[in-house]
């Protein structure tokens, strides 16, 4: 989805409605802004509610620790 906006005068942008519906964006919503070279992005910031129960049935058998190195054959 592609579309184009004008920054103001006080530096701000609207994200069309299509854009907000899609993504459920809501005003006051926060985001953080990431910057690549000449690009900007938008990563809308989730509460720690979001993300309840992605990881449920993942498996830690082959986790490695914060010890472990690539060099390390383990």
């Amino acid at each position: 989805m592609n579309d184009t906006v004008t920054l103001d005068p006080q530096g701000r942008i609207d994200i069309p409605e299509t854009i907000r519906e899609a993504l459920h964006l809501q005003s006051g919503q926060r985001f953080v802004i990431v910057t690549h070279g000449d690009s900007i992005t938008l990563v809308p910031e989730r509460s720690i509610a979001w993300a309840r129960g992605i990881l449920k049935g993942a498996d830690p058998a082959n986790h490695r620790d914060r010890e472990s190195t690539a060099d390390d054959p383990s």
